[in-house]
């Protein structure tokens, strides 16, 4: 009845926020096929909404190896100037905030990215304990 461009418009438009209202006046698709198709495409529309919110990211803050690397010059050049320190100075109190702020940001920056699929679609010799679930 609908065609695959259509279901995958559905998918694109849903990742980017649309309102259901907003797709369906668009498409031309009723409201209740698109709750139908929310259930029945959820992980293409979260992985979908994963790339789009990558493509943004990089778009704002550059290449995610770009920020971890900078990130991590930063901290090495925080970590030399400790080390030359008197760690009782406020100066290197502040140094240590910003060693550990930068730490950390590099935690975040090398993360894993939220690509999901089915759990009945992972092999038995791929499955692992820790899957992340769809969250609508």
């Amino acid at each position: 009845m609908h065609t695959p461009e259509i279901r995958q418009k559905f998918v694109e438009r849903r990742a980017q926020g649309w309102s259901l209202v907003r797709i369906s006046s668009e498409l031309g698709v009723s409201r209740s096929t698109l709750i139908e198709w929310s259930r029945q495409l959820r992980f293409e529309i979260q992985n979908q909404l994963a790339i789009e919110m990558d493509d943004l990211l990089n778009r704002l803050l550059g290449p995610r190896q770009t920020r971890a690397s900078g990130l991590a010059e930063k901290l090495a050049r925080i970590e030399a100037e400790l080390r030359k320190r008197d760690l009782a100075t406020l100066s290197t109190q502040g140094l240590f905030a910003l060693s550990r702020t930068l730490r950390l940001e590099i935690e975040r920056e090398t993360g894993d990215l939220p690509f999901v699929v089915p759990v009945k679609d992972i092999p038995n010799e791929e499955y692992i304990r820790r899957v992340q679930e769809w969250k609508p």
